[in-house]
């Protein structure tokens, strides 16, 4: 059961890091020449062709970590897992690729809660 819980786990984070990729990536686009010409059209196609590889990963996670499925999670718990590998992904996303974004103490506030709801829905 916990190689289940990890492998769920491991492939939410590899599925958050594409969805950020897919979603927001396309904002630093804006700042290479080469891609400033490129229309709405084709970004959503490439945003769309980056979000592939969000659900081969996601969907198997999913069905891999569900309990009826004889994973560890039940569905809220899997959606909460997923909320907070995806707050925590975009987090050291924007840092990394959005420079001047910061993490302030609201935000840090806001996470700090997010960490309370994990808590109180794995309770029993």
């Amino acid at each position: 059961m916990k190689h289940k819980a990890l492998l769920t786990i491991l492939l939410l984070i590899g599925s958050n890091t594409f969805m950020t990729l897919a979603w927001y990536g396309h904002l630093r686009l804006t700042q290479i020449p080469k891609y400033q010409k490129l229309g709405l059209f084709v970004i959503i196609i490439l945003s769309w062709g980056i979000a592939f590889f969000e659900y081969l990963l996601q969907v198997p996670a999913n069905r891999i970590g569900f309990n009826e499925n004889g994973g560890p999670f039940s569905l809220v718990q899997l959606k909460v897992i997923q909320e907070v590998i995806t707050l925590i992904i975009f987090s050291i996303f924007t840092l990394l690729v959005f420079k001047n974004e910061h993490i302030r103490a609201n935000h840090i506030i806001g996470f700090f809660f997010l960490i309370l709801a994990v808590y109180f829905i794995f309770k029993k």
